[in-house]
C-alpha cells in the first residue's frame, strides 16, 4: 500500500494551490514529505529551482517552508507573542527581549490584518484566532511557502471567509499557499490551481477556473456524486426526547442557554442552526449530561436530567460529539478499543464478565468495513488516523448502538465529499428506521438538506422554528443573524 504513488506536483510563486482528495487519499502524507516530517522513498523536491531534502520540519522552516497542521501546536498558557516567537526569541543580554518580541509580532499582526492581540493567552482564543496564531508563527519565520492542512475543518463559515481573505493577501505578497482540502466550493472559491489525489495517485490537475464541482468530485471518488440532494421528509411518530426550560448560567447574569424547550419525535430529524457560540455546545452538554443545567429532559418517558452520562446512554441516547479527539475518542488507544466503547459491558463482546477478543475484533471490523474507515489495522492508534477517518469511525460506532435517540454534532466536519453523501444517507436511513435524530451543524446547507424541522439558536435562545417546506437559506440565515423568523 503506497500513501503516495509517483506524485508530481508543480506550484507557482504567489498562487493558492489546492490539493484535494478523499480521506486517506495521501494528501497529508504528501504535505508531510514537503515539510520534512517524512522522507520519500523515491523522487525529488525542488524549491525555487534547487533540489532540496528536508530531514526535519526545522530544516524546512529554515528553507522557507512552513505548515499549519490540523492539530495546532500551541501553548495555551502562553500569550500570542510568546507562542509566535517560541524557539526563535529575540534576546537581550541572554534573556527574552519582550519589548522587541511584542513590537515585531504587533507589526506582523497589523501588516497582515490578523486581528489578534499580542498579550492574549492562547487558551482564551476561539479556534479561528488560534489558527491565525499558527499562521503568524510562519510569517514571523518569514516562510515563503505556507502549507495548510484542512484549515477550515474546525472553522465556522464567517471564520472561513476571514481566513480566505488572509490567504489571498499573502498570495498577493508573492507567498505560495498550498491548501489541503476536500471542500469543493471552498476550493473553487479561493484557489488558483488544483491537484486531485485518489489512492495516492494524481487523477486531475489544472486551473481552478476550468474545473467544476461535479468533475472534481468524480476525480476524488472515481464515481458520480450527487452534490445537491435534498432528502424527502420523514413520517414522525411519538415523541422520543423532550427538553423543557433548559438553562445554563453564564457570566454577568447572561445565560449561555436561556430557557430552551424542544422535542424530537421518532422518525424525525430536527436540525439546530445557528452561528457557532450561540448555545449549541451548551445544548449538547445539557442533553448528554456533560453539563449541569436547569430544566427537565425526558427520554422515552424517563426523566434523565439527574442521570450520569453513562446512565443516559443506557437509557437510549447515542452521541456523535463535535470534538472527536477530546470527547468522542481516546486518541492514544487503538481503533479496536475505540470502536468497542459503549459495547464493552454487553454481549456478545462480554461473556461471564470477560471481554472476548474475537468478538471485539469482529465488531470493530464490521464497523470499519461498513463505514469505509481507512486504517492499517485494528491496533493503530485512533489519533493517528486522518480527521475524516476518525469521524467515520465514531459515527459508525454510535449508529451501531441503534439507540432510540441520536444527538449528532457536525457529522461531516473534516470528511470528504463521498463520505458526506454516505453519512447523509445513513442519517436519513436511521431516521426512517424509526429513530429520533437531533442534528447540530454549522453547515446550513446540511441542515436544510436533512432536517424535517429546523430550530434556530441565537444568543442561547430558540428564536425561530421552520418546517421543511418553510426553511430556506434566506429565512433561516436571517433568523441566525437575530432577525425575524
Amino acid at each position: 500500500m503506497l500513501a503516495n504513488d509517483h506524485v508530481d506536483l508543480d506550484v507557482g510563486r504567489g498562487e493558492i494551490h489546492a490539493l484535494m482528495g478523499e480521506n486517506g487519499a495521501g494528501k497529508s502524507t504528501l504535505m508531510s514529505v514537503l515539510y520534512g516530517l517524512h522522507r520519500p522513498d523515491e523522487g525529488t523536491i525542488s524549491l525555487h529551482g534547487e533540489e532540496v531534502s528536508f530531514g526535519s520540519p526545522a530544516q524546512a522552516i529554515d528553507a522557507g517552508v512552513g505548515m499549519v497542521q490540523q492539530g495546532f501546536a500551541l501553548f495555551g498558557e502562553l500569550t500570542v507573542t510568546e507562542n509566535v516567537v517560541f524557539g526563535s526569541e529575540p534576546t537581550r543580554r541572554g534573556l527574552l527581549d519582550r519589548k522587541a518580541a511584542t513590537a515585531r509580532v504587533t507589526e506582523l499582526i497589523e501588516r497582515h490584518e490578523l486581528r489578534l492581540r499580542p498579550g492574549d493567552r492562547v487558551r482564551d482564543l476561539p479556534v479561528g484566532l488560534r489558527q491565525r496564531v499558527e499562521i503568524l508563527k510562519l510569517l514571523y519565520r518569514d516562510a515563503g511557502v505556507l502549507i495548510l492542512d484542512e484549515p477550515t475543518a474546525v472553522l465556522t463559515p464567517p471564520e472561513t471567509e476571514r481566513l480566505f481573505g488572509v490567504l489571498r493577501a499573502l498570495a498577493a505578497e508573492d507567498r505560495t499557499i498550498l491548501l489541503v482540502s476536500h471542500k469543493l466550493q471552498e476550493v473553487l472559491a479561493v484557489s488558483d490551481h488544483v491537484t486531485v489525489l485518489r489512492d495516492g495517485r494524481v487523477t486531475a490537475r489544472g486551473r481552478t477556473a476550468d474545473q467544476t464541482a461535479a468533475g472534481l468530485a468524480e476525480a476524488m471518488t472515481g464515481r458520480e456524486v450527487d452534490l445537491d440532494r435534498v432528502h424527502p421528509a420523514g413520517a414522525p411518530g411519538e415523541t422520543v426526547l423532550e427538553a423543557r426550560s433548559l438553562t445554563v448560567p453564564g457570566v454577568e447574569g447572561k445565560p449561555l442557554l436561556d430557557n430552551v424547550s424542544l422535542s424530537v419525535r421518532a422518525g424525525e430529524i430536527v436540525g439546530v442552526a445557528g452561528v457557532a457560540g450561540n448555545g449549541q455546545a451548551e445544548l449538547s452538554g445539557a442533553i448528554t449530561g456533560l453539563l449541569k443545567t436547569g430544566g427537565t429532559i425526558v427520554l422515552n418517558g424517563q426523566i434523565i436530567d439527574g442521570l450520569s452520562v453513562r446512565a443516559r446512554r443506557d437509557a437510549g441516547l447515542a452521541h456523535v460529539p463535535e470534538d472527536r479527539a477530546e470527547v468522542g475518542s481516546a486518541p492514544t488507544a487503538g481503533l479496536r478499543e475505540n470502536l468497542a466503547v459503549g459495547f464493552h459491558r454487553k454481549r456478545p463482546l462480554v461473556r461471564k464478565g470477560f471481554l472476548r477478543r474475537k468478538a471485539i475484533d469482529d465488531h470493530a471490523s464490521a464497523i470499519i468495513e461498513d463505514y469505509d474507515v481507512r486504517a492499517s489495522g485494528l491496533a493503530v492508534a485512533m489519533g493517528t488516523l486522518s480527521g475524516g477517518n476518525q469521524q467515520k469511525a465514531i459515527f459508525g460506532r454510535e449508529l451501531t448502538h441503534d439507540a432510540p435517540f441520536l444527538l449528532v454534532e457536525q457529522p461531516t466536519r473534516g470528511v470528504d465529499v463521498g463520505a458526506i453523501e454516505n453519512i447523509h444517507a445513513r442519517l436519513v436511513a436511521h431516521r426512517d428506521a424509526g429513530h429520533a435524530v437531533l442534528l447540530i451543524s454549522a453547515e446550513l446547507s446540511e441542515i436544510l438538506a436533512l432536517s424535517d424541522r429546523v430550530l434556530v439558536l441565537f444568543e442561547g435562545r430558540i428564536v425561530a422554528e421552520f418546517t421543511k417546506d418553510e426553511a430556506d437559506q434566506h429565512t433561516v440565515g436571517l433568523a441566525m443573524a437575530g432577525g425575524a423568523g
